[in-house]
């Protein structure tokens, strides 16, 4: 992955706007992506997302679509109740690509299904799905509560500091996430003593995505003033 995304920043920089199919988060060097040529979007359709659209662009051109969105399928009444399990079979006997198809979740008797490029429009077309009807509704690039820029006052560097206090949960709860390898610090399992720097993001299962905007400046007592943007 390493040799290929170098290959992409390459050619956004030349001028193209290049998007990968869903690929796991874990598997991008977002420290590749610290490039003032080129930037960058990270999308999966939910702030905790596993699975991803990396869209990369030249740096003069502002904004960008992320190539996601999100559809909730609700299947109509009749037959066995599904769960996730249910329901992610039914869709692999579409033969869908899996190349386009995102996170799953469940959601008020529906499903959530994250979706990009063909896969995304075969999704939005479907009336049926194992022989049930089923309703489809865009919900759209995300299904989170959107993020929230937030200035903080923390003590260090920390992971399980600055995790802890942008989530706005005790720093004890935060550790069990880390400890439980749910928290990962530029994709790679976050240790509690890292210390997270500008420009680094720091995912938690269930409570979102954290990205280190600054230090906005340090205090008369030793502690730092950041600003986080929030995912939640």
């Amino acid at each position: 992955m390493t040799f290929k995304l170098a290959t992409l920043i390459a050619q956004a920089r030349g001028g193209r706007v290049i998007r990968t199919p869903f690929l796991d988060g874990d598997d991008i060097d977002r420290r590749l992506l610290n490039d003032p040529e080129v930037r960058h979007r990270i999308a999966g359709g939910f702030p905790d997302a596993r699975r991803v659209v990396l869209t990369l662009h030249p740096a003069h051109i502002p904004e960008v679509d992320s190539g996601v969105t999100v559809y909730r399928v609700t299947p109509q009444e009749g037959g066995p109740a599904w769960d996730a399990q249910d329901f992610a079979v039914q869709l692999k006997r579409l033969g869908l690509d899996e190349a386009g198809l995102g996170d799953l979740r469940e959601e008020r008797g529906g499903f959530l299904i994250a979706a990009t490029g063909k896969t995304a429009q075969q999704i939005a077309d479907l009336t049926s799905l194992g022989g049930r009807d089923v309703d489809v509704e865009p919900v759209g690039e995300s299904a989170g509560k959107g993020s929230k820029v937030r200035e903080v006052v923390v003590p260090s560097m920390r992971v399980d500091v600055v995790g802890a206090k942008g989530f706005g949960v005790s720093r004890a709860y935060f550790q069990q996430g880390i400890d439980g390898g749910k928290v990962r610090l530029n994709g790679q399992p976050a240790r509690a003593s890292s210390e997270i720097r500008e420009g680094d993001s720091l995912a938690a299962d269930g409570l979102g995505r954290i990205d280190f905007k600054r230090v906005v400046n340090e205090t008369r007592r030793g502690n730092y003033k950041v600003e986080l943007d929030v995912h939640r």
